[in-house]
């Protein structure tokens, strides 16, 4: 079976990221997937709206570190086949 993973980086997007992750599982359907969201040091509440979702983790960066080292992190795994970046906008 393929394994995929998801990362999202999300720096005050908490409305945005909730709806995201409200549609990603039927987006992803049976699919073995796992997503991984970065808070890039937020004002708002978008950690702990990835926290009120099934996501296998939320890291938190104490300082925002730019897009493209918060999606390192967020992709950063061995065992996925497929990496996917999904911006927190997308529904």
């Amino acid at each position: 079976m393929i394994r995929a993973r998801v990362g999202i980086v999300s720096w005050n997007t908490a409305p945005l990221l909730e709806r995201c992750l409200a549609a990603l599982p039927d987006a992803l359907g049976d699919l073995d997937a796992s997503v991984l969201v970065v808070d890039n040091a937020s004002s708002d509440d978008s950690a702990a709206a990835a926290d009120r979702s099934r996501v296998a983790a939320v890291v938190r960066n104490r300082e925002n570190v730019g897009y493209s080292r918060a999606m390192n992190q967020a992709l950063a795994c061995d065992d996925a086949d497929v990496l996917v970046a999904l911006n927190p906008d997308t529904e």
